[in-house]
């Protein structure tokens, strides 16, 4: 039972993550955060001092008339070309590039560590040497010193979407004043930025659409008009020999027109014209401009340059440092909404835009080109004994996946738009393979029939998901000896296309005595090959998988004993290396679902049954399930080899949580000692013999289990249930018992794991999630399949009278909507030419969302591309929402064997639902007010999105109410071919032009750190020990391996400072909130803006805000989340949203704002009603905090009502002895004392007509003081109750309660109420708590 007492600060404590690299800050910020630290470390001194062990302070000594030395702070294990960029990045070394680095006059490598350099200490200077250039390094000056002056321009990237790494936090919420709107909503009010005014905040207000729109940027200085590439590139041979790398051509912010020549020595203007071609250098103003910068050259030529510049610097230097720099290391997340622009007004001329790929990869394109498999597996074989060594591999890991991730999507993208040739043109469409960039490419579907009998495309879609998935498992466990290829999937128009690094030997044509795979199934499972060399690896690997050895038997009957899957396949590679490729069977078929609802195919074709018609017969179990299952079988292992009971109790500690190596017994045995210290500080000697007796049994046992668990060995049959013919007795029987294990395994997931999940969701033990997608990942954390939602549905259904029932039923329901939609997308989809493409998405979502509005909409047709697309398929324009809502429910019935009958015509949270289908489709629409239904209200507001705010409130984010305002005239920018086309199809929710952009869906299998992870877990056992001084350190240095090793902007940084923040927070508070802050912003860009997880961060930023007395900010941060959280969800009717707006609630109290605090208490309580009962204690502690609340507010008898309800509920549910019933009795008692004190002295006054009410009776109202504290005004049972009542006994009335409370009622003076003290003049009595 959880106390009635609920601190703001516990929330949230416990959660449920480009072309070229833009200067890098890691090596900055990890060690500023490092320092920071280090400072704050209680008694920490001798850390202290270690820790500065690892930085050097050092001088980088400038070239120049004017020589300047710039002290920067670096860690010795950091590489000199980390140091570099570091260098780079200052303000007064922006035009450096090419250099070296210098010290004690000996050029210092960029390749080791700076520990490494000889006699280099702390305090030692580094000369920055300028080097000469070469064309590469001409070019990438060339391309840092436009993105340095914001010449640039906009991109049209084919990976990154619209606004792709967008961060609200510092476009709204950034202190520095960029952008920012006059004010901002905190909830229940609005706080000005500037005169800190207040108005009305709806809390039930609609979900608003443009919550993830940024407010629109100021233009931002251009202090030049134009830099580019002349048209006189690239030099000729003679030139090229003469040390001429590039010609260059500048318009200055005076109009002055220079040609430039880029050489071996710098830069400088040459004679050039339009007409002429001369690149000798040119005198200018009685001199020669040149310099070794191109940028310092422009500040030569252009007066103006250099202050526009200062003024662009100024201006973006007030943004956020997390929101400017581009991701290096990630794919940044792209916001399924974005503006309406004027591509007229928008879209800048920029010659270098198509110069890109020559700038980036040279003339000869051949500078882009990478050996991807050799860096994989070259990588792989980097040492690993060291700290320093893993930190350097696993860095280089964490890069290599990024390129290769981003490489391998765009060529995807190629390959599904047809603009890549394949190998093999003769085959058909989805058997062809391609080659793009040194990578492999070939369709998601069964092309050559290898999955004709397990359901063909489905089924072939399906295997390279799971492969994926077994490849990222391979990755993570590491395994000496094993190396796989880079795989990335990507989902894009309606296409899965496979993305893999070529393996050497792959292709090559072997003898036809030599099977083409050296290990496993050749071909199915008709030829098995069996190579020696791969028995310890695939040993090893079965091992963390939970893979039993196991026979099978080939077409002519042979057996061949297995360490893996027959379907997993081993091959030696023509490098020497050990490939392990196919890794989708790496788990039992789920063969309960098989049996219920699946039928073998023949020839292709569906079964008649259609109770059986399953579309694949790839449903297999997820690894954690089979982990989960291990754990419960090695429990039951472990209590029939102990007996005693304090050795099943530990048992089954282990078995939940999933302890296995006795690594948490002492913290344990930490508590024990404490408790023993606490009770009973008087030993004696037969104590201390006693105590060392209990010791040493306790310690062998702890060996005893640690053996047992050791000898422990359970494992599963990967192959049984697919057709394996056994030919002996003894190998029917041992495939008979593989199959009873593998049935037990199936079972548990249905009998075990499906009602454990909803009894935990029901009765809160873990976080309730808020959309499809967090929903998902909370099954498969369970080891459940998506295929079991409609089993939670039916389930759920059977309970769906309670609210929280109801919330979660909703949720599922909308998930296998959006599933369902997108297979039939995808369907559509798929052949569909590229430029209807928008056109297609756009009526099939108004069959979904829009039919409410048209019952009967039309597809937009352009017929010119009937005639240039005549192999295309254009069936989509016949599709209606009928058709489509029994694709739905067939879609439904079939995959999740659920009937959507019932809630298909009944769909609600339309925005929702959109951003669902938005999301699993790659979708970026246009943010506008929707209209889904006829009586939605079709007015527009001046806001950026053009979405009213002052819509009818609906719980699910749509108004069925008619509109308040009347429709504004006029949008303020001018009219586009958007306009014009929605203006021709305004009786449709949807039209092409809405669909902005379908950016790729990505599935890949890069690994997590193993070292940053060690570290942050050893630093929270630290911390549970209460070694503080350890766990700091630990935690710390947990942090900077996460940056070093991620990048700074990465999902798993973002999940790193959010519960870094989290640990920090109670010894150190304002690095707890530097690291809410970091986590937002890198969530948002790297995860989503409207992310669960992004949320999450929100929440906990404000309440570390709030702790550190910032409470204006902590409410607007409040107010964002809940404003996500009904976009994300629908509505604030949330479980998990009831502790959020209680917290807001105690923040408006601490500003005194006790009225807006009432209401949001109210809220929270109404809340709570629906979701945990009238009787819960939940709903007893809130009436507990709204009855202080209204005292607060000034409402004495609606406090004593709340307070008798709150005790009533206590005494039901725990009994009157409970601490927290008698401390609501208390809190009752005193209120109703101080209620009737109230009423009579306003009674007297009244009768007397003497003063007004004011002043005299302030000193009655025996409320909690007004500068209290939010901890100290909320203190609860089991806290003590004088808080704010210490004069109540001086005013006691004798008598008993019933009669108090008919006076306080009026019934004693005629049945005439006494008025409320409600004068808002009113000041409350100087009392102290």
């Amino acid at each position: 039972m959880s106390s009635p007492n609920h601190d703001v600060s516990d929330e949230q404590s416990n959660p449920p993550s480009q072309r070229h690299e833009a200067p890098s800050t890691t090596s900055q910020d990890a060690s500023l955060s490092r320092n920071d630290g280090k400072q704050s470390l209680p008694n920490g001194t001798e850390n202290g001092d270690a820790a500065e062990n690892d930085f050097y302070d050092l001088t980088v000594v400038i070239p120049g008339e004017f020589s300047k030395e710039i002290p920067i702070v670096v860690s010795t294990r950091e590489q000199v070309q980390d140091i570099r960029q570091s260098i780079v990045d200052q303000p007064d070394c922006l035009q450096y590039s090419c250099f070296h680095l210098e010290h004690n006059g000996e050029r210092v490598s960029d390749f080791v560590e700076l520990s490494e350099v000889p006699k280099i200490k702390s305090g030692s200077k580094l000369y920055l040497v300028e080097d000469p250039y070469t064309e590469k390094e001409a070019r990438i000056h060339f391309i840092r010193i436009r993105e340095l002056i914001g010449a640039a321009g906009d991109r049209a990237d084919i990976l990154h979407g619209l606004d792709a790494g967008l961060s609200l936090y510092d476009r709204t919420f950034s202190q520095s004043g960029f952008d920012i709107a006059p004010s901002t909503t905190i909830g229940s009010s609005v706080v000005d930025g500037v005169g800190g005014t207040t108005k009305s905040y709806e809390l039930k207000e609609p979900a608003k659409i443009d919550t993830i729109i940024p407010p629109p940027e100021k233009s931002l200085p251009r202090p030049v008009k134009s830099l580019q590439l002349s048209s006189w590139n690239p030099p000729t041979h003679q030139l090229r020999s003469r040390g001429q790398l590039l010609y260059l051509e500048v318009i200055t912010q005076e109009g002055q027109q220079f040609y430039i020549t880029s050489s071996v020595s710098g830069f400088y203007v040459n004679r050039s014209g339009r007409d002429k071609f001369d690149p000798s250098p040119k005198d200018t103003n009685g001199g020669k401009h040149q310099a070794h910068s191109l940028l310092t050259l422009l500040q030569q030529l252009s007066p103006r340059f250099t202050e526009e510049l200062h003024n662009l610097q100024e201006q973006t230097s007030r943004r956020d440092l997390l929101a400017t720099c581009q991701l290096s290391n990630a794919i940044p997340a792209s916001p399924w909404v974005v503006p309406k622009v004027d591509l007229n007004a928008s879209h800048r001329a920029d010659i270098v835009r198509t110069q890109e790929s020559y700038l980036l990869s040279g003339s000869e394109g051949t500078e882009s080109l990478r050996d991807w498999n050799e860096e994989f597996q070259s990588t792989r074989e980097l040492p690993k004994e060291s700290i320093a060594d893993r930190v350097f591999r696993e860095r280089l890991t964490s890069k290599l996946f990024a390129d290769y991730n981003e490489a391998a999507t765009r060529g995807a993208i190629l390959v599904a738009k047809g603009e890549v040739a394949p190998l093999n043109p003769t085959e058909g469409r989805y058997a062809q393979i391609f080659v793009y960039n040194n990578v492999f490419y070939s369709f998601g579907a069964d092309g050559v029939g290898t999955f004709a009998t397990d359901g063909g495309d489905e089924a072939a879609r399906v295997a390279t998901g799971k492969d994926v998935t077994g490849v990222k498992a391979v990755n993570q466990l590491d395994i000496d000896g094993l190396f796989t290829p880079g795989t990335v999937v990507v989902d894009y128009l309606g296409k899965r296309i496979v993305a893999q690094s070529i393996v050497p030997g792959i292709f090559k044509q072997r003898d036809p005595s030599e099977h083409q795979i050296d290990y496993g199934g050749v071909e199915g499972k008709d030829t098995v090959a069996e190579n020696e060399q791969f028995i310890e690896p695939f040993k090893e690997l079965s091992k963390h998988l939970r893979v039993k050895k196991h026979p099978v038997w080939d077409k002519e009957h042979v057996r061949h004993d297995l360490e893996g899957s027959v379907e997993t396949k081993g091959l030696l590679g023509t490098d020497g290396r050990k490939y392990v490729l196919d890794l989708y069977r790496t788990t039992p078929l789920d063969i309960e679902w098989l049996e219920n609802y699946w039928t073998a195919r023949e020839d292709g074709q569906g079964p008649i049954d259609e109770a059986k018609n399953y579309p694949h017969r790839m449903t297999v179990l997820r690894p954690e399930l089979v982990d989960a299952f291990w754990r419960l079988k090695l429990q039951q292992y472990l209590n029939e080899k102990l007996s005693s009971t304090a050795s099943d109790s530990q048992v089954s500690k282990i078995a939940t949580n999933g302890d296995v190596t006795g690594e948490k017994e002492p913290s344990t045995n930490g508590e024990l000692t404490t408790n023993h210290v606490n009770g009973d500080q008087t030993t004696n000697d037969d104590d201390d013999k006693k105590t060392e007796a209990e010791d040493n049994k306790k310690q062998e046992e702890q060996e005893k289990r640690n053996q047992l668990i050791t000898d422990f060995d359970f494992a599963l049959n990967p192959d049984v249930f697919s057709g394996q013919e056994p030919q002996t007795d003894q190998e029917k029987q041992e495939l008979v018992e593989d199959e009873k294990d593998v049935r037990a395994a199936c079972q548990y997931l249905t009998t075990d794991a499906l009602p454990r999940i909803l009894k935990d969701l029901k009765e809160g033990d873990v976080g309730f999630p808020m959309d499809g997608q967090s929903l998902v990942s909370l099954m498969h954390k369970r080891g459940i399949n998506v295929r079991y939602l409609g089993k939670l549905a039916q389930l759920l259904s059977s309970d769906a009278a309670a609210s929280r029932t109801h919330a979660l039923r909703t949720l599922v329901v909308r998930e296998m909507i959006a599933r369902s939609f997108k297979h039939v997308v995808n369907r559509r989809l798929r052949d569909v030419a590229t430029p209807a493409a928008p056109a297609c998405l756009a009526h099939l979502l108004n069959c979904l969302l829009g039919a409410s509005l048209n019952e009967c909409p039309a597809a937009e047709k352009e017929e010119y591309l009937k005639s240039w697309y005549k192999d295309a398929d254009w069936s989509f324009e016949q599709i209606t929402p009928d058709s489509l809502r029994k694709d739905l429910i067939a879609q439904a019935q079939m995959r999740y064997r659920f009937d959507l009958k019932d809630d298909l015509p009944i769909i609600t949270g339309h925005l929702q639902l959109l951003r669902e289908v938005a999301l699993k489709l790659g979708l970026q629409l246009t943010a506008k007010d929707y209209q889904f239904t006829k009586d939605q209200t079709s007015t527009q507001s001046n806001s950026p999105t053009g979405s009213d705010t002052n819509e009818k409130p609906q719980v699910n984010g749509t108004s069925t109410g008619a509109s308040k305002k009347k429709k504004k005239g006029g949008h303020g920018h001018s009219p586009n071919r958007q306009d014009s086309s929605s203006s021709l199809r305004a009786d449709h929710t949807f039209s092409a032009d809405d669909v902005q952009n379908v950016i790729p869906i990505i599935k890949e299998a890069s690994p997590r750190s193993v070292l940053a992870d060690e570290a942050m877990e050893a630093g929270r056992i630290s911390l549970a020990q209460d070694q503080r001084t350890l766990g700091n350190e630990l935690l710390l240095e947990s942090m900077s391996l996460h940056e070093q090793i991620y990048g700074i902007l990465h999902p798993e940084v973002a999940r790193a400072y959010y519960t870094l923040s989290t640990l920090f927070y109670s010894t150190n508070r304002e690095l707890a909130a530097d690291l809410a802050k970091k986590a937002v912003i890198v969530a948002e860009r790297t995860i989503g803006v409207d992310s669960a997880d992004t949320i999450l961060s929100y929440l906990n930023l404000s309440l570390f805000s709030h702790n550190n007395n910032d409470t204006a900010s902590a409410l607007k941060y409040v107010s964002h989340a809940l404003d996500l959280w009904k976009l994300v969800y629908g509505s604030l009717d949330h479980p998990d949203s009831i502790t959020t707006i209680n917290n807001a609630a105690v923040m408006l109290q601490t500003k005194k704002d006790y009225k807006n605090s009432r209401q949001w208490f109210e809220e929270s309580l109404e809340i709570c009603k629906r979701m945990s009962g009238p009787d819960s204690i939940n709903t007893a502690t809130l009436l507990f905090q709204l009855a202080q609340a209204l005292a607060l507010d000034h409402d004495s008898k609606g406090a004593v009502d709340k307070m008798r309800e709150a005790r009533d509920i206590f005494k039901k549910q725990l009994g009157p002895e409970d601490r927290n019933t008698k401390e609501a009795e208390q809190w009752f008692e005193r209120l109703v004392t101080n209620a009737v004190s109230i009423s009579k002295h306003l009674k007297e006054l009244q009768d007397h007509r003497s003063k007004r009410l004011g002043g005299r009776v302030a000193h009655i109202v025996q409320q909690p003081q007004a500068g209290a504290r939010a901890a100290e005004v909320l203190t609860l049972p089991g806290q003590g109750a004088t808080t704010g009542m210490g004069r109540s006994r001086d005013l006691e009335d004798k008598r008993d309660i019933e009669k108090l409370l008919k006076y306080i009622n009026g019934e004693e003076v005629g049945g005439t109420k006494t008025p409320k003290a409600r004068n808002p003049n009113k000041r409350r009595g100087g009392q102290k708590a």
